[in-house]
């Protein structure tokens, strides 16, 4: 699986990624470009954002969202309608992470793909200072060529981790397409031409939570700028801002994009801090050191 980190080098496209080894969300990665590369982060200090409670959120007994508890009653109800006495209700955390992946996570995959990011296909474009940009859910048959290829390129498989032959890429993006809509890969379309991939995924229901204080809701970027002509203009902080933005203005649940970047790639964290992120801290995650990046939707008209 591809390693969470942008790609390093200074010029080229700078992969971030929330990956844990384990789910959709888990070992994607991050890339822009060296003015403009990706990370992934997450916050440890309290939030002063909508969607907080108070001091005591950030807090690794995580609460599971609403509709996934929803489902979780319906599988331990009988035919009746009623609760199984030997079934409680008790509130999953990820702490108990190993426990909740056997069973409660399992109801996940009963949910239509894109219900747990609010239809990212529907969002539609939106105007950056680059042009009009969209984000277009990958279809295998007409994107993995062109996603292979930029694979491929050292500068993306030094962080990726999906270079050689195109079934690596497949395998990677094709777990996202029948898993349980926690994470939605996407092509990046700046005036109608492919120039990026992406993964939009649930940070707070990834193994990625297990590494830092998640909020329900919290939103994970992972970006790849794909073509070499791309890479040096500062397209990766305008378009994880615009992203960024479209992710909060999309998702009313959410009060902060994640990231999480190797902490050794300066370029893709000057990239998140150039689009409104701000460092939270370093964590490290099973194949990485990461600066944790988040946008606050509270601040987001302020930096």
């Amino acid at each position: 699986m591809p390693s969470a980190d942008p790609a390093a080098d200074a010029g080229t496209a700078v992969p971030a990624t929330a990956d844990v080894n384990a789910g959709a969300g888990s070992n994607a990665r991050f890339e822009a470009d060296s003015d403009a590369d990706s990370s992934t982060g997450a916050d440890a200090d309290p939030a002063a954002d909508s969607g907080a409670s108070g001091p005591g959120e950030d807090t690794m007994d995580l609460r599971l969202p609403d509709e996934l508890l929803a489902i979780v009653a319906d599988e331990v109800s009988d035919s009746h309608g009623a609760r199984r006495p030997d079934q409680g209700m008790a509130q999953p955390s990820v702490s108990t992470a190993a426990s909740r992946e056997a069973s409660g996570l399992s109801v996940l995959s009963a949910l239509p793909t894109d219900d747990l990011l609010d239809c990212v296909a529907d969002w539609g474009p939106t105007d950056t200072p680059a042009g009009v940009f969209h984000l277009v859910p990958v279809r295998v048959e007409r994107d993995l060529p062109l996603i292979s290829r930029w694979m491929n390129d050292p500068a993306a498989a030094a962080f990726w981790e999906l270079s050689g032959p195109q079934r690596v890429t497949e395998d990677h993006v094709m777990s996202q397409l029948t898993g349980d809509g926690r994470s939605v890969p996407c092509i990046g379309v700046l005036d109608g031409r492919p120039m990026s991939y992406w993964e939009i995924y649930r940070a707070d229901l990834d193994p990625l939570a297990r590494h830092y204080p998640a909020r329900p809701h919290d939103t994970g970027l992972h970006l790849l700028v794909g073509a070499v002509a791309d890479r040096g203009r500062g397209l990766g902080g305008l378009l994880l801002r615009a992203v960024a933005d479209l992710v909060l203005a999309q998702r009313p649940p959410c009060a902060r994009v994640i990231a999480e970047p190797d902490i050794r790639n300066t370029p893709s964290i000057a990239a998140f801090l150039t689009a409104g992120f701000r460092f939270s801290a370093e964590v490290d995650l099973p194949d990485k050191r990461a600066a944790l990046m988040v946008r606050d939707r509270s601040l987001r008209h302020l930096l």
